[in-house]
């Protein structure tokens, strides 16, 4: 059975791997879990609503001390926040 088992955890590695999330993805299920609006998050964060779009969509990436915040108030991994 076990041989079973390792060849589809194998084949899902190989044909379905599972990536860590984006920054924008984790800020949005973040979000999400807390109830926060872009608004409330941006007060939560000490940055401007702008700014908290913009790391949603992709379109920025956070300085290193807004890293440092995000990572440590929304509970991200550092390596999503910097994306290494």
């Amino acid at each position: 059975m076990n041989i079973l088992s390792d060849l589809v955890t194998d084949y899902e590695e190989a044909h379905f791997p599972v990536l860590p999330p984006t920054l924008a993805e984790a800020i949005k299920l973040r979000m999400y879990e807390r109830g926060l609006s872009q608004k409330a998050l941006s007060e939560f964060l000490g940055i401007s609503s702008l700014r908290i779009s913009e790391y949603r969509n992709g379109k920025s990436e956070p300085t290193l001390k807004v890293a440092r915040d995000i990572s440590r108030k929304l509970d991200i991994e550092a390596s999503i926040v910097l994306g290494v």
